[in-house]
């Protein structure tokens, strides 16, 4: 069984332009995610999964230089950029996650992919459309679904927002989904960069957390956050785009 992380990356973000190739601790925040997921002990391969626009050579050679595939197609529609993606690098079951989180936690990742392991779920997920269902800090979004599921959502997703979103049309048609929730609700944080007040606070926890290695989590964070009280401020104000 072929488990495979896609990490959707394009340089053409609307709120923050090439915030994947922006430098945090002297490293690419795509190489930081890279390095983060590759300390997962389940995931058997990483694809990047960029366009074919010219200007996202960039990420395809930072890809390349971090060690891990590259897979490049539609820039609007990312749901099939993900099914051939997955269909070229032959998965059988996808995690989807997004380069715009330099703190996903590879201990999360292994929690939520191992559970989907144990279970008979279309989809495992900390995140979803439905904030209610959120208990981990927006960052470590995590998604895991078979190729069989995603194959369905490609061959018949039609509103343009479920083929500019993977997972849409997932949430939408399944009753056989499962919520993977922490045990202390810490949704409220936003670590995630989509903003300048974003890169802000995920540069001010790598002042505090990076030395050069990938050996803080989840818990750590909190621990620094609790400490640290105005680092939440930051962006505390930042508002998710909306899907539809």
């Amino acid at each position: 069984m072929k488990i495979g992380a896609i990490i959707q990356a394009r340089m053409g973000s609307t709120r923050l332009p090439e915030k994947v190739m922006k430098k945090i601790a002297g490293k690419t925040v795509l190489e930081h995610v890279i390095e983060r997921v590759k300390q997962s002990d389940l995931i058997n391969e990483i694809i990047i999964a960029t366009t074919t626009h010219e200007r996202d050579d960039a990420i395809e050679a930072e890809a390349l230089r971090c060690g891990v595939k590259v897979f490049r197609g539609s820039e609007e529609d990312v749901l099939s950029r993900y099914y051939l993606a997955a269909k070229k690098n032959n998965l059988d079951i996808i995690v989807r996650i997004t380069s715009d989180c330099p703190l996903i936690d590879p201990i999360v990742l292994d929690e939520i992919v191992g559970y989907y392991l144990k279970h008979d779920y279309d989809i495992v997920s900390n995140a979803g459309p439905d904030i209610c269902n959120r208990t981990y800090p927006r960052g470590l979004d995590t998604e895991v679904f078979s190729f069989e599921v995603l194959e369905n959502a490609f061959n018949n997703a039609t509103e343009k927002y479920q083929r500019e979103h993977v997972t849409p049309y997932i949430y939408e048609n399944s009753t056989n989904i499962f919520y993977y929730k922490n045990n202390i609700d810490y949704s409220k944080y936003r670590w995630t960069l989509d903003t300048d007040e974003d890169f802000k606070l995920i540069s001010e926890i790598y002042k505090h957390m990076f030395n050069g290695k990938h050996d803080f989590y989840m818990n750590d964070i909190i621990k620094l956050f609790e400490q640290n009280p105005q680092l939440y401020e930051i962006n505390a104000h930042v508002k998710q785009k909306e899907i539809k």
